[in-house]
């Protein structure tokens, strides 16, 4: 298909997708709960893809840098979330709980990817290269979507301090899971497309420079325009350039885009219109991310289903266990107690960690599909687990917990 028209299309289905009421709130029960998800939107990049070949793979590789923007249009939206004196304010034991919780998730899934990978030979051959590959999926382990939780939070019925005492562990979990993320990449960056290989310490410098340029990018631009009408514009450029630079260094847009978010919101003087531009457009690049990550999926073996199945079963009994009985060993009252299950959803944030890997290595579609099924698992059943744990009245946090935004 011809790359214009794809984009045209793409474009299109994704603003129409924005439009539906279920892409911004999350009802509690039946057909709209599985509506909330994001699953027609992959079922509508499996028909446009490989159902009728209308995007195939010559015109998703001419559309690659759009998914790199709607990839770093994510991770921004991620990192606005961190300025600086709001992190201060963050309780030490609240860090503790997301990462004693983020770090068993890595684990637990990391080491049940890699035994999976053992005990079958076909998922062995479908997650490739292993060790980049279950790092990988152990990073996904890792992330919470704030946004996705809020929906899901919404959707129990949860009180609004107690959503924003989750959103916020949710965005310590997901940063958590986008540097263990870093290290998986830094262990595996081929020189994919031409472009050379180099260490894991020149690829590291190469992503955190690639950031904070494009975030003295925005800085330079709103300072000529300081007008307010010119924020978007530039965030968009900047964005672009960042996610653009990151792809074509073979580096990760959602980790260059969220360190320039970072830079631009701990700098920049219209910190608040930033971070109110990106969440407006943060409902379309999902939508895109969601439709183009469907039509990539592939399925080398049955296996690749209840294998992601069982480890997204796993990641949310860890996570349930951890709270459970780390909560008050580390006194992280601030969080509700049933914080492990509130987080579960991870929305578009994991599929935008899964498919920067694809756009480094494009032979990993067996593990995208993968992702993708464990993100689609954790929506589904994250409404009715914490509509059940709100039964119990511990889920209201005594005292409201800092905000990242």
């Amino acid at each position: 298909m011809n790359p214009v028209a794809a984009l045209a299309l793409l474009a299109i289905a994704g603003l129409a997708a924005t439009r539906l009421s279920w892409l911004r709130r999350a009802p509690p029960h039946g057909v709209d709960a599985v509506l909330a998800t994001g699953v027609p939107l992959v079922l509508l990049g499996l028909v446009l893809g490989p159902g009728i070949g209308m995007l195939d793979r010559p015109a998703l590789r001419a559309l690659a840098p759009l998914t790199a923007l709607a990839v770093g249009w994510l991770g921004a939206t991620l990192g606005a979330r961190f300025e600086w004196r709001l992190i201060t304010r963050i309780p030490r034991a609240t860090w503790l709980l997301c990462g004693a919780q983020a770090v068993a998730g890595l684990l637990a899934v990391g080491t049940g990817a890699w035994l999976l990978s053992r005990a079958v030979p076909a998922l062995r051959a479908a997650w490739v290269p292993t060790l980049p590959a279950v790092l990988t999926l152990g990073a996904v382990a890792m992330v919470s979507g704030p946004t996705a939780v809020a929906l899901a939070a919404r959707a129990a019925g949860v009180a609004r301090h107690t959503s924003r005492a989750l959103s916020l562990a949710a965005a310590l979990d997901t940063t958590l899971g986008v540097l263990a993320f870093t290290l998986a990449l830094a262990l595996h960056h081929p020189g994919a497309q031409g472009r050379p290989a180099v260490g894991p310490a020149a690829w590291l410098a190469l992503t955190l420079g690639s950031g904070v340029l494009a975030g003295i990018v925005f800085l330079s631009l709103t300072r000529l325009r300081p007008a307010a009408g010119d924020v978007g514009f530039a965030l968009l450029g900047t964005v672009f350039f960042g996610a653009g630079a990151a792809y074509a260094a073979g580096s990760s847009p959602v980790l260059a885009c969220a360190i320039a978010a970072s830079v631009i919101v701990n700098l920049a003087p219209r910190r608040r219109a930033v971070r109110a531009h990106l969440e407006a457009w943060e409902s379309a690049a999902t939508a895109a991310l969601f439709i183009i990550i469907g039509t990539l999926l592939t399925l080398p073996t049955v296996w690749i289903l209840p294998a992601a199945l069982a480890l997204a079963a796993l990641r949310v009994g860890v996570r349930w266990v951890v709270v459970r009985y780390g909560r008050s060993a580390l006194g992280a009252l601030r969080l509700p107690a049933g914080v492990g299950i509130a987080t579960a959803p991870q929305g578009g944030l994991a599929l935008a960690i899964a498919a920067s890997f694809f756009l480094i290595d494009p032979g990993s579609g067996a593990l995208l599909t993968t992702v993708v099924v464990g993100v689609l698992f954790a929506q589904l059943a994250a409404p009715p687990l914490l509509a059940r744990t709100l039964r119990a009245p511990a889920l209201t946090a005594p005292r409201p917990a800092a905000e990242l935004s």
